[in-house]
C-alpha cells in the first residue's frame, strides 16, 4: 500500500472514530434535554392552584427547568470541538464540576461548550474547566503534558474534518502525521463569511486570549488591543469563564456587559447563550436608568460638556440651590392667624437637614419637621395655649401639614425633586444654570446645555449623555415616597405616558419570551403564552438576576465588563463604577479608536481615581480579522492620531488589495456599492460621515436590493448597510466602502480615530469612494480594478 493511500485510510478511520464519539455525546445531550423537559412538564402539570408559597415554588422550579432546557438547546452547534491527548504517565488534575459532568477522567479529554458525564466517565469537558487549559495554551516548547491537540470540524452533528497539532514530536506515528495541520481551525474561522452576528471563538482561542479570559476575578483588568484582535469576543468568553468558575459568587449579583450602542448588543447577543450562559445583562449607558430610554441625538460638543467631570459639581450645586434659606422672614397666612418663619429658624432647619447626611428628598423630612415644630409652637401661642406636650405638638404639626399655605411655603423652600425635574429645570432656566455652573462652566458651555421648555403634552427627549447626569442626580436626591410624588402638569403627563409605554413594551417582551419558552419546551399546545406571561408578572420573585438588576438603579453587580470603553465620558464612568462597588471589572478598548470628544487620552486618566493606579493591563497584539493589505492602509492613519502608536500584527493576507474610486457625485455610490456587493459575495457596509449619511443611504438603498440605511437589527442582516462610523463601532463586515474619508477626518476633533475605525471593519475587501481630494495618508491607494 502506498504512503498517500495509507495516510488516507488512517484519516478515514480517525474521522469514523470521532464521529462515533460525537454521536455518543449528542445522545447524552438529548437524554439530558428529555429528562429536563419531563421535570418541567411535571411542574407545569400541577396547575396554578394552592397557596401563594406553593405557586411561588412551582414557578421557581418551572423557571429553573425552562432556563436549563434553553441552555441545553443553545449548545447544539459545535457541541464538541476539540480533544487533547496526554503523554503516558501524565494524568490531568481533577476539578469540581456540576452533576451532569461528573465521572472519572481517563484517556483523551474531549473539549466542548458544556460538560457532560454519564456518572462513570466525564464524556465532555467544559472549555472553562482548569483541566481544559492545555487545549488553548500548549505549544511544542511547553506542551503541558499534552502529546496532541485535535480540532474537530462539524456541520450539524456530523464530523466533517479533523486537524491535529502534534506537540510531542518524539512520539509521532504514521497515523499522527496523516492528519497534521496546525492552523486550519483558526484560519477557517477568521476567513468565513460574516453572518450578521458575532460568533464565539471557543474552538479557536489563542494563548494570549486564553490568558486574559482566565485572569483572576478581582480588580480592574484593562484589555487594550487594536482592531481585529478579538477584544470583544475575549471579554464575552471571560464573562462565561467567570460565571463557570465563580458561579456561587456571581449568580447572586449577576454580570453586566456594557456596549457602545443597541446594534452592537444585538450583534453579540448570541455569543454567551452559545456558551451556555443566558442570565447576563447586556446594556448601553443609555439604558442604565430604569424606565427611561435615551434615544435622542445631540451634537458632539453638547455631549462633551455633559460628559465632563465638572458636571458632578454642577449637579451638586443645582441640588443645593433648590434648598432655599431666605435672608428675610417668611409670612404664612392661615386666615385668622399669620405665622412667621424667621431666618434663624430656617437656617437651623437647613443645618439639621445637612447634618443628617441624607439625600435631598430624605433630608427634606428633617427640614420640614423642624419647621413644622416651630410653626406648631407659634400657633399654640396664638391660640392662647401655654406649654404643650408632645401629643398636642404632633396634632398641631399634622394639622399645619395639610394647610395649603404651609405646604406651598415648604415646597418652595425644599421641594421634592425627581432627577428628571432637576435636569429639566437646569436646562430650561438660564438663572438656575448660571447659579449651578457659574465659575465651573464657561458662558459658551452653559449655552450648549440650554434648551427650551417642552410644550404641554410633549415629552422630554433624553440623550445618552443625559443618563449619567440623571444617575448622579438620583444619588444626590434619593427616592421619593410615591404618595408625595407630585410633578408639574406637563411633567406628570410625560411620566404617565412614559410609564404606560414602558408597561406595554415590557408586556410585549414577556409575551415573546413566554412563546419562545413554550415552543422550546414543546408545551405550546398545553399552556397559553399569555397565561404564562401573566403568571410571570404576578410573581416578581421569579425574575432572573439580570431582570431584577435591569429594574433597579442601585443594583450592585458582581462583575462588570465594559466594551469600547474608550468611548465613555468621565460622568459615564461615575455611573458605571456605582454599579460595581467591588471594582471587579474588565475594561476593553483601544485608545487609538476613541471617537468622542469626552473620551480619555489614557486608561490611567479615567481609572486612576477609582483604582488608585492599581488596575492591570493586558495587551492583545495579533489582528485576526483585518488582512495585512487592509491593515497597512489603516496603519498610516495612526500617525495622525498620535506618536508611538502601532497597528496590531495581521495573521493573514486576503489577496484583495484595497482600492479607491473617484465619483462625480454621491449618486454614483449606489452603482459602486451594487458592484462591490456582487463581487465580494458577502455582507457589505458603506461607512459615511454623519452629515452625508442620509444622502449616501438614499443612493445605496436605491441601487442594492435589500440594502438598509441606518443602525439597528436590520442593518446586521442586510446584504448591504449604510452606517456612520459611530454606528459601526465593534462590528465587522466582509467588505467595506469608506465614503468621503476627508469628510470623516474633518467632521470631529477625533476624526482621525473615526477614519481608523472605518478602515478596519472589513475582513476581506476595502474600498474608498470620494468626490473630492483624498487625505494624504490615502493618496497612494490604487484605482479600483474593472468589475468582473
Amino acid at each position: 500500500m502506498s504512503q498517500p493511500t495509507r495516510h488516507l485510510d488512517a484519516r478515514e478511520r480517525e474521522l469514523a472514530k470521532e464521529q462515533a464519539y460525537v454521536t455518543r455525546l449528542y445522545d447524552r445531550l438529548d437524554a439530558l434535554r428529555e429528562h429536563t423537559r419531563r421535570q418541567l412538564d411535571g411542574v407545569l402539570a400541577q396547575g396554578g392552584g394552592g397557596t401563594m408559597q406553593n405557586r411561588s415554588e412551582r414557578d421557581t422550579f418551572a423557571t429553573m427547568y425552562a432556563e436549563r432546557l434553553a441552555r441545553l438547546w443553545a449548545v447544539e452547534h459545535a457541541l464538541c470541538f476539540g480533544r487533547i491527548d496526554h503523554a503516558e504517565g501524565e494524568s490531568p488534575a481533577l476539578d469540581d464540576v456540576p452533576g451532569e459532568e461528573q465521572g472519572e477522567v481517563t484517556g483523551s479529554l474531549y473539549i466542548g461548550r458544556i460538560g457532560l458525564g454519564d456518572g462513570r466517565r466525564r464524556l465532555l469537558i467544559d472549555w472553562r474547566a482548569p483541566v481544559a487549559q492545555p487545549f488553548y495554551r500548549a505549544t511544542p516548547a511547553a506542551p503541558m503534558g499534552i502529546t496532541r491537540r485535535r480540532h474537530l470540524q462539524t456541520r450539524g452533528r456530523k464530523v466533517v474534518g479533523i486537524d491535529d497539532d502534534l506537540l510531542d514530536v518524539d512520539n509521532l506515528t504514521d497515523d499522527d502525521v496523516a492528519t497534521l495541520n496546525g492552523e486550519a481551525a483558526l484560519l477557517a474561522s477568521i476567513t468565513a463569511a460574516r453572518t450578521g452576528r458575532m460568533r464565539d471563538i471557543v474552538a479557536t482561542i489563542q494563548a494570549e486570549q486564553d490568558r486574559v479570559i482566565r485572569s483572576a476575578l478581582d480588580g480592574v483588568l484593562v484589555v487594550q488591543g487594536g482592531p481585529g484582535t478579538g477584544k470583544t469576543v475575549v471579554a464575552l468568553h471571560r464573562a462565561a469563564y467567570l460565571l463557570y468558575t465563580h458561579r456561587e459568587r456571581l449568580a447572586r449579583r449577576g454580570v453586566l456587559i456594557l456596549g457602545p450602542n443597541p446594534t452592537f448588543l444585538r450583534y453579540i447577543e448570541q455569543v454567551l447563550p452559545s456558551l451556555g450562559e443566558t442570565d447576563v445583562l447586556l446594556s448601553t449607558v443609555g439604558e442604565l436608568y430604569p424606565g427611561l430610554r435615551a434615544t435622542a441625538k445631540e451634537p458632539d460638543a453638547v455631549a462633551a460638556v455633559k460628559g465632563d467631570a465638572r458636571l458632578a459639581k454642577v449637579i451638586a450645586r443645582a441640588v443645593a440651590d433648590r434648598q432655599r434659606v431666605p435672608r428675610k422672614a417668611i409670612s404664612i397666612d392661615l386666615g385668622a392667624h399669620t405665622l412667621t418663619l424667621e431666618p434663624r429658624t430656617l437656617e437651623a432647619a437647613a443645618s439639621r437637614a445637612a447634618r443628617s447626611r441624607r439625600p435631598h428628598n430624605q433630608a427634606r423630612a428633617v427640614f420640614v419637621r423642624h419647621l413644622l415644630n416651630a410653626l406648631a409652637r407659634q400657633w399654640a401661642k396664638r391660640l392662647g395655649k401655654g406649654v404643650i406636650d408632645d401629643e398636642e405638638l404632633a396634632d398641631l404639626r399634622e394639622e399645619l401639614r395639610t394647610e395649603p399655605a404651609v405646604r406651598s411655603a415648604l415646597n418652595r423652600l425644599w421641594p421634592y425633586l425627581t432627577p428628571q425635574q432637576l435636569l429639566i429645570g437646569l436646562y430650561t432656566s438660564a438663572e438656575r444654570l448660571d447659579a449651578a455652573a457659574g465659575g465651573l462652566l464657561s458662558a459658551a458651555e452653559r449655552a450648549l446645555l440650554t434648551r427650551a421648555a417642552p410644550r404641554a403634552g410633549d415629552g422630554w427627549q433624553w440623550t445618552e449623555s443625559d443618563v449619567p447626569l440623571l444617575d448622579e442626580a438620583a444619588e444626590l436626591l434619593g427616592d421619593i415616597d410615591e404618595h408625595v410624588l407630585r410633578a408639574s402638569a406637563w411633567m406628570a403627563e410625560e411620566e404617565r405616558a412614559a410609564a404606560q409605554a414602558a408597561r406595554r413594551e415590557e408586556q410585549d417582551r414577556e409575551l415573546a419570551y413566554a412563546k419562545e419558552v413554550l415552543e422550546l419546551t414543546g408545551m405550546a399546545d398545553v399552556l397559553d403564552a399569555e397565561r404564562l406571561a401573566a403568571r410571570h408578572r404576578e410573581e416578581t420573585d421569579d425574575l432572573t438576576t439580570a431582570e431584577r438588576a435591569a429594574a433597579d438603579r442601585t443594583w450592585a453587580f458582581g462583575y462588570v465588563i465594559v466594551d469600547e470603553a474608550q468611548e465613555l465620558s468621565p460622568m459615564a464612568w461615575r455611573a458605571v463604577m456605582r454599579r460595581c462597588p467591588a471594582k471587579a471589572m474588565t475594561v476593553v478598548g483601544d485608545i487609538a479608536q476613541t471617537g468622542t470628544s469626552a473620551g480619555p487620552a489614557s486608561w490611567d486618566e479615567v481609572l486612576a481615581p477609582y483604582t488608585q493606579g492599581r488596575h492591570r493591563v493586558e495587551t492583545l497584539s495579533v489582528n485576526y480579522r483585518t488582512p495585512a493589505e487592509l491593515m497597512s492602509v489603516a496603519a498610516g492613519v495612526l500617525t495622525l492620531i498620535g506618536p508611538g502608536l502601532h497597528a496590531p500584527r495581521s495573521v493573514r493576507e486576503s489577496g484583495a488589495p484595497p482600492w479607491r474610486q473617484r465619483l462625480a457625485d454621491l449618486t454614483e455610490l449606489g452603482a459602486l456599492a451594487a458592484r462591490e456587493a456582487a463581487e465580494s459575495g458577502g455582507r457589505l457596509a458603506v461607512l459615511a460621515p454623519a452629515a452625508l449619511a442620509a444622502e449616501v443611504g438614499a443612493a445605496v438603498t436605491a441601487a442594492v436590493d435589500g440594502a438598509v440605511a441606518g443602525p439597528g437589527p436590520d442593518a446586521l442582516d442586510a446584504p448591504a448597510a449604510v452606517l456612520t462610523v459611530a454606528d459601526a463601532k465593534g462590528l465587522e463586515f466582509d467588505a467595506v466602502i469608506v465614503a468621503e474619508p476627508a469628510a470623516i477626518l474633518a467632521e470631529s476633533p477625533r476624526g482621525a480615530s473615526d477614519l481608523y475605525v472605518a478602515l478596519t471593519r472589513a475582513t476581506r475587501r476595502l474600498g474608498v469612494a470620494h468626490t473630492g481630494d483624498l487625505p494624504a495618508v490615502l493618496s497612494a491607494l490604487p484605482d479600483r480594478p474593472a468589475f468582473g
